[in-house]
């Protein structure tokens, strides 16, 4: 029943944001109570996993030997932590930003956002392929409107290719690979060391490999990494699901999976694709890195950068050896809660100083410390250095290139490193360290459009703009949203200090 909860209560709480429309402040706490209640559920099925239990829960059989099932082991409580866990903080975030930039259609946007949340349930307690194949879907559909929230030309044109890109990569790659899987193995459940060893030649199931790693566009491996900066165009609140909790992460717990309980982890190491895919993520976490360089806009930057922190995660399942797979698990946690810092940072620099583009930086840190310093530590996290959580996934998948006898692939983890040093800490450095910029106006918002409401600087308004929380010289986010950087800040250093419980459940799914 604890799996059926915790798939059903993102839905209840959707529903009460349905019902309790007209009254925002009902609404809203009807989705934080949703999101403690789910997240509450997810902390019962992880006893119950560490306990060595394995809580499984049969729907119907919709062809024979094929079901919709679902089924709790170590890597999927690994997603299911991360996004339980994230939902109610950015929903806080979501209701201080959604206000205080002044967002129409906020019912419609908390009504999808919880939606999407039972999909990245669904996906992470998939018992088989075809279960997490269609809530795979199901999280796609889920989130165009809320990348289309502005409902603009611009939006709708992003909208067009997040769900073209989506959608070719998951019907004509993965749903081939699934099927050709069923083919071969006459199931299509999630097995310890896999259910393909030994039905095929090593050149048909490295090609199956294939069809899998690309046919989840989620992963945003190259070429198919497009729709990821497109579904920019979202608020701020949406970038953070998608780039930090629900889509991008479903994506490479997706390749995870497949990885070790459909080919294992011996079966890969005779596959000469695996290389290659090992290899096409080494090129995706350069050329992304080297992208996000050449952005003055924050969220474009991150954007690119998050295309290359996935490529970390896809990289340690290719290299197919215990300790790749934990880096790559691992990192699914410490990249979320790093990027969802910066994502809520940049979120709060529009909103408090209208300001998006780095370049208008200049100052910021001095009315928005508490904001940059978050964002600092996000940063850290990212480029894999203490004391941030992500050094911990990073220090993992390097062990894992040398268990590899892949020193080229620890040279790109070493230069990917080196070039988050630049393009990341360029922002709390020109925040802190530089002087304000002289007469720079205000810049569009998320919309596009002019924003005409605050200005930059110190405001004597006793904190009534609810576009910021302005205390003393400071002037920050809004309340709720200034909570919510501080909490994912604060986490990525206890996940740093206190990494044992993904770094247990991992060393579950690799068996030691």
């Amino acid at each position: 029943m604890t799996i059926l909860f915790a798939l059903l209560l993102p839905v209840v709480g959707a529903l009460g944001v349905l019902l309790l429309r007209n009254s925002p402040n009902a609404r809203e706490t009807a989705t934080l109570l949703a999101g403690v209640l789910t997240f509450s559920q997810v902390v019962r099925l992880l006893g119950m996993v560490r306990a060595g239990d394995t809580p499984a829960l049969h729907i119907l059989e919709v062809v024979p030997g094929v079901d919709l099932s679902f089924t709790v082991e170590p890597l999927g409580m690994v997603f299911a932590l991360v996004a339980g866990f994230l939902w109610p903080v950015t929903s806080l975030y979501a209701i201080g930003y959604m206000r205080g930039h002044h967002e129409e259609n906020q019912t419609r946007f908390f009504f999808f956002f919880a939606i999407a949340i039972a999909g990245a349930m669904g996906v992470a307690f998939a018992g088989n392929l075809f279960t997490l194949f269609v809530f795979y879907e199901f999280l796609t559909f889920c989130t165009v409107p809320l990348v289309t929230h502005h409902q603009t030309e611009e939006a709708k044109k992003s909208g067009r290719i997040y769900l073209g890109i989506l959608l070719t990569t998951s019907i004509g790659l993965q749903l081939v690979a699934i099927i050709w899987t069923w083919v071969l193995a006459g199931r299509l459940d999630f097995a310890d060391g896999g259910i393909l060893a030994g039905t095929a030649s090593t050149g048909v199931l490295g090609a199956i490999l294939v069809l899998y790693v690309y046919g989840v566009g989620k992963a945003a491996l190259m070429p198919f990494h497009r729709w990821l900066p497109a579904a920019m165009v979202a608020p701020t609140p949406v970038s953070a699901l998608l780039h930090a909790v629900a889509v991008v992460k479903a994506g490479v717990f997706t390749v995870l999976k497949v990885a070790v309980y459909v080919f294992g982890i011996d079966l890969l190491q005779q596959l000469a694709t695996a290389d290659f895919l090992a290899w096409a993520a080494a090129a995706t976490i350069i050329l992304g890195s080297l992208v996000a360089f050449s952005k003055d806009n924050l969220k474009a930057r991150l954007a690119y950068s998050t295309i290359s922190q996935l490529s970390y995660i896809v990289l340690g399942a290719m290299l197919a050896n215990e300790m790749g797979i934990i880096g790559g698990g691992m990192h699914i946690a410490m990249h979320a809660f790093g990027k969802i810092t910066l994502f809520f940072a940049a979120g709060a620099i529009m909103v408090a100083a209208h300001e998006k583009n780095i370049s208008g930086m200049h100052g910021l840190g001095r009315t928005m410390p508490i904001t940059f310093g978050a964002f600092l530590i996000g940063s850290l996290s990212i480029i894999g250095l203490p004391p941030a959580g992500g050094s911990w996934s990073k220090w993992f998948l390097g062990l894992g290139t040398l268990e590899a006898d892949q020193i080229g692939l620890l040279a790109v983890l070493m230069l990917s490193s080196l070039l988050g040093l630049y393009y990341l800490l360029e922002v709390p450095v020109k925040a802190f360290f530089f002087a304000p910029s002289e007469g720079h106006g205000h810049h569009d918002d998320d919309h596009g459009h002019h924003d005409d409401h605050g200005h930059h600087g110190g405001h004597d308004d006793g904190g009534h703009d609810p576009s910021a929380f302005v205390i003393g010289g400071l002037r920050e986010a809004p309340l709720p949203s200034l909570i919510a950087i501080c909490v994912t800040a604060t986490a990525t250093v206890g996940l740093f200090l206190w990494p044992d419980v993904f770094y247990d459940l991992m060393t579950m799914v690799v068996g030691r």
